[in-house]
């Protein structure tokens, strides 16, 4: 068996450590449009960074904030600042 071919079998699962909102959209269970609706609205507690012109979120602090039940971003940040 060639270096190749082991290489070839071997599945290496890479989580993201940033996601734009079709990828977290996804996660979530919704539509893209939702993600933007969310954000605007301050329904989704997390905030995303900017990379050059592209708005991404943190995949580790939204499965964080799923695992805190969603709640809004007033909580969410009142909660990450203690």
């Amino acid at each position: 068996m060639s270096t190749s071919d082991i290489v070839s079998t071997i599945s290496v699962a890479i989580t993201p450590l940033l996601v734009d909102a079709e990828a977290l959209a996804r996660m979530l269970g919704i539509s893209k449009r939702s993600v933007y609706n969310m954000h605007a609205d301050g329904t989704l507690g997390p905030l995303p960074v900017s990379l050059g012109s592209r708005k991404l979120w943190r995949t580790e602090e939204v499965s964080r904030w799923v695992a805190a039940g969603c709640p809004r971003r007033e909580l969410w940040i009142e909660k990450a600042e203690k």
